[in-house]
């Protein structure tokens, strides 16, 4: 399913991270809904504070790259707060979403120490605060503490798999299957209860959403409105609402469009 900092991942206590702190990324495992396992979470105050000698802190607007592909890659970036949108543009300027990472993820990879470039993209979807660790100093960080070596491995692991979901949904599921899918999730994730159903609380355009199921904004514009004519959803200014899950549930079972 599409799944959804503090100065430091595992900084904020795990009893009060912010709602919606989930990664939201395409897979049909129920399980990665809580995201990868935490960075910092098995460092010691001592051990964090080491990790964050070495960091630089940076504050994004929304809309802001924090990292381009193709770049020269220098390390990974700690989220504090808000939300980093991570894609891939193909040499025809067409954009596909790996993931939304927020608040404890990391991001930069696969790549975590330096000398290569970036293999996609990485900007700001709300207004953030990272934290850059210098792929420079994480090897001998990684060698002093293993737990940081541990998260490393975990969190790179866990993306490696999503990554790898998201080529199979886009191989095997159809254009309006994907889409019933993530329409189910953001109501997972951001649902909110209305009078017409369950509203979607967060600001994604149709072109956010066309980035992630793998079509056009165009597409995702005339499905939605033929959704709504079948009382499935409701489109309220910027926000969607959804009616009817069981009709997108059997949508997201189809074979095909």
């Amino acid at each position: 399913m599409l799944q959804a900092a503090n100065v430091v991942r595992g900084a904020v206590p795990p009893a009060v991270r912010p709602a919606g702190s989930s990664s939201l990324l395409l897979t049909e495992n129920q399980q990665w809904i809580g995201g990868p396992p935490a960075l910092m979470d098995k460092l010691t105050p001592r051990e964090r504070e080491l990790v964050l000698k070495q960091g630089r802190r940076k504050v994004l607007n929304r809309g802001q790259t924090l990292f381009s592909q193709g770049g020269k890659h220098d390390g990974i970036w700690l989220i504090e707060s808000g939300r980093i949108r991570v894609f891939y543009t193909s040499p025809l300027g067409r954009e596909i979403t790996l993931a939304y990472w927020h608040v404890g993820n990391f991001v930069g990879g696969p790549e975590v120490f330096e000398g290569t470039v970036h293999q996609w993209s990485g900007v700001a979807s709300s207004n953030c605060s990272v934290v850059h660790l210098p792929g420079k100093e994480l090897p001998s960080l990684a060698a002093e503490i293993p737990n940081l070596a541990i998260g490393l491995i975990e969190g790179l692991t866990f993306k490696g798999k999503c990554y790898s979901a998201l080529a199979q949904m886009l191989g095997t599921r159809s254009i309006t299957q994907r889409l019933a899918h993530l329409l189910l999730h953001l109501v997972e994730l951001y649902g909110v209860d209305d009078a017409d159903g369950r509203v979607i609380a967060a600001a994604f355009t149709h072109a956010d959403i066309a980035h992630m199921v793998g079509a056009t904004r165009q597409w995702v514009t005339i499905s939605l409105k033929r959704m709504q004519e079948k009382g499935i959803v409701v489109t309220k200014r910027s926000q969607i609402v959804v009616c009817r899950t069981d009709v997108l549930e059997e949508m997201r079972g189809q074979a095909s469009d």
